[in-house]
């Protein structure tokens, strides 16, 4: 059950609209279902009611002040029930009504001064309580964290009714488009309203930003409209953005400050992320396998980026898993970076999936944890390596590379969501499952091709070689839950480790080491894990390559191991 409560100064406007037909002849049978006395004149049950006299009845002590009257002397707030939810008796809505008021601050129980409002019921599934915030003895009301105490009566009401329980906020949510912000995009044949719109943008114009002034010219190459807030001293204070074809009534553009778009996009808090250090002096480790030159194909430069973003996202999740608070809310606040810039250079058969993924993990990257002196610079440089490194492709390395990616990912939205369930975080954990399931789903995707190659290379191994590798899974991963079931990534597991021990490395050793990184009960493939991990490790390409029996059937035979490069050493945080 949600409400949404938005201010106003028209009662005869908004009592037309509810008792009204709708904009698309959407509303049934409207009437009142409740009201302050439980007297109020009814123009949609009694004939001889009218519009004009409820509101002069709601208006009473509002027009009892005269020039001191608030200008903006309407609180509206609809709730509406879950799609799933049974459908509630008028009684029952009555009841809502009184609830909200009472915790808005509206009308408390036996209070005979509290203000004048009305329940408006015209279709199944919501109503809307309409108040004039004009106490009996002339006071306003004091409706200072409203929302909060809406929100949290409609909890209980959850509870109490047996309706679906919504996630309790914390506060920390951006806020969501008002119900005149979604019908106006409606009547423009608008997607979504244009606060989201303006979210998005302004969030990936943030990710891997080396500085403020990068930040704002990005925020105008986007093609929005930038307005700044400056001190007596010329000062930039603050900044509101508009999108050029968003308009109000006189044709002017309709400004929406940083921080009522999110609370983390106001400009202290952003100068904030940006001052934790120049993002391109990060001391990140170089992609694996780079710095020992044992990449064999290197691939695009969007593909170097994808791997070294993989291991700061790797790192991230172990912080995630066993680092400070402080710590763990800066990975979070990195880490949606990267998933915005992965989503925005996406082709299209994954771009509508990360952009959801980013969407949701947005919520996800913010709770009342803050990471004041954590540092997440590893991040988001890997964040904007990726920006400058242009488009990448889903197909050969381009493509490896970003499975690589995404199956990082996908781990580090799931350890988040755990880190908040723990925390009874809610929402955040809610949103952080949301951001898997579409990172998961993007994955699939992308890893098909790529993981289907080394499946295919490792069923064509020569046996002996084959029969060694099953042998090392077998016993490295012989209590990960549901490896014996999947073949395909059991295969590329396989070729994996053959192409690693063919140039040199101990195949038992690599395994053991990816294992340790993080524990894999959360994974949906074990192996597929495995594989992304290793190649990582052993700086393998991310595109497979055939093996083939002259290579040797041992780690140490021929040319292999003449060429073998010095044991690597696991890379520490």
């Amino acid at each position: 059950m949600v409400p949404d409560i938005s201010r106003g100064s028209k009662t005869y406007g908004l009592l037309a609209y509810l008792f009204g037909p709708g904009k698309h002849d959407e509303h049934t049978d409207p009437h009142i279902v409740a009201s302050w006395d439980g007297f109020a004149p009814d123009p949609g049950r009694d004939p001889n009611a009218t519009l004009s006299q409820l509101e002069a009845a709601l208006d009473l002590r509002v027009n009892q002040l005269g020039t001191r009257k608030p200008k903006r002397h309407v609180w509206h707030c609809p709730v509406s029930a879950d799609p799933g939810d049974r459908l509630l008796t008028d009684e029952e809505w009555a009841e809502v009504a009184r609830r909200v008021v009472a915790a808005a601050g509206i009308a408390e129980p036996g209070d005979p001064d509290g203000c004048r409002w009305i329940a408006v019921r015209h279709d199944p599934r919501h109503i809307h309580i309409m108040a004039t915030i004009v106490r009996g003895d002339l006071r306003q009301a004091r409706l200072n964290g409203d929302a909060t105490r809406a929100q949290a009566a409609c909890r209980q009401i959850e509870k109490d009714f047996g309706l679906k329980e919504l996630n309790q906020g914390d506060g920390t949510a951006a806020k969501r488009p008002t119900s005149a912000e979604g019908h106006k995009a409606k009547r423009l044949g608008k997607g979504e309203p244009v606060r989201l719109q303006l979210r998005d943008a302004v969030r990936r114009a943030l990710a891997g930003a080396a500085d403020e002034q990068e930040f704002l010219d990005r925020l105008k190459t986007a093609g929005l409209l930038v307005s700044f807030k400056t001190g007596p001293s010329g000062d930039v204070l603050g900044y509101s953005v508009a999108h050029p074809d968003d308009r109000n009534a006189n044709g002017e553009p309709v400004f929406f400050g940083g921080s009522r778009l999110a609370p983390d996009l106001s400009l202290p808090r952003i100068r904030k992320r940006l001052g934790t250090g120049p993002v391109d002096a990060a001391d990140t480790m170089p992609p694996d396998g780079a710095a020992t030159g044992k990449i064999r194909t290197p691939g695009s430069r969007a593909a170097q980026a994808r791997r070294g973003a993989a291991q700061a996202v790797e790192a991230a999740a172990r912080t995630i898993d066993e680092g400070e608070d402080e710590q763990v809310a800066a990975q979070l606040a990195g880490a949606i970076e990267v998933i915005d810039v992965i989503a925005i250079r996406a082709p299209a058969d994954t771009r509508a999936q990360l952009l959801a993924a980013a969407r949701a993990f947005e919520r996800a990257s913010r709770s009342h944890v803050r990471a004041e002196r954590a540092d997440n610079r590893s991040l988001r440089y890997a964040a904007r390596q990726m920006l400058s490194s242009g488009y990448a492709t889903n197909r050969g390395e381009d493509g490896g590379a970003t499975a690589m990616l995404l199956s990082a990912l996908v781990l580090l939205a799931i350890a988040a969501a755990r880190w908040h369930s723990g925390r009874g975080h809610g929402q955040q954990a809610a949103a952080a499952d949301a951001a898997a399931r579409e990172l998961r789903a993007a994955y699939r995707t992308v890893a098909a091709r790529p993981m289907a190659a080394m499946a295919q290379s490792g069923r064509t191994l020569p046996a002996p070689v084959r029969e060694r590798q099953n042998e090392i899974i077998r016993t490295r991963l012989a209590d990960a839950e549901g490896v014996p079931r999947e073949q395909e990534g059991w295969d590329a597991l396989a070729a994996t480790l053959a192409e690693a021990e063919a140039v040199g490395h101990d195949p038992a050793a690599l395994l053991e080491e990816a294992r340790s990184w993080r524990e894999l009960d959360s994974a949906d493939s074990v192996t597929a894990v495995m594989v992304w991990r290793v190649r990582r490790i052993a700086g393998l390409s991310a595109a497979t390559e055939p093996i083939t029996a002259k290579r040797g059937n041992s780690p140490r035979s021929g040319q292999a191991a003449a060429a073998a490069p010095a044991p690597r050493r696991r890379p520490t945080r």
